[in-house]
């Protein structure tokens, strides 16, 4: 190729570096790939959420709130957990809503920051899992 030794055994070596390095990485993307989805089907997110039977209480402002919740957690011991603390969850609910106003529902933030507050606290009392998503099913707001 070129009439000196020494640049031909160079590029040599640097064109077998280089078919190394891309075995190597298409030998890590092939064995070392994530090949998990982040979502979960709807089957397993049933299988790890429980039912919070309906709430109703007073509300900080008069009047009252009638609401129910389903709560995914992140795994089957989560969920057994949730269900003996149902006891402790009622409480925390009963905190979070008698502490509001009705104004404080007036719009759709209102009902995504109490189940974000009350996942928060949930997760405060958990022990063997995290709850992943609070969902209110039913709302009934009365003034």
């Amino acid at each position: 190729m070129f009439r000196n030794k020494l640049v031909n055994t160079m590029i040599i070596i640097l064109l077998i570096i280089t078919l190394l390095g891309v075995v190597a990485l298409i030998t890590m993307n092939v064995f070392y790939a994530d090949n998990s989805t982040d979502t979960e089907s709807i089957d397993e997110i049933i299988k790890h959420t429980v039912d919070i039977e309906e709430i109703t209480t007073n509300l900080k402002s008069g009047g009252y709130l009638r609401v129910q919740f389903k709560v995914q957690t992140d795994s089957k011991k989560a969920r057994t957990e949730l269900e003996k603390r149902e006891f402790q969850v009622r409480s925390i609910v009963i905190h979070e809503i008698s502490n509001k106003k009705s104004s404080d529902f007036g719009d759709d933030k209102g009902i995504e920051n109490l189940e974000k507050e009350i996942q928060t606290k949930l997760n405060e009392v958990m022990q063997d899992g995290l709850v992943v998503q609070v969902y209110t099913t039913s709302f009934l707001l009365q003034n």
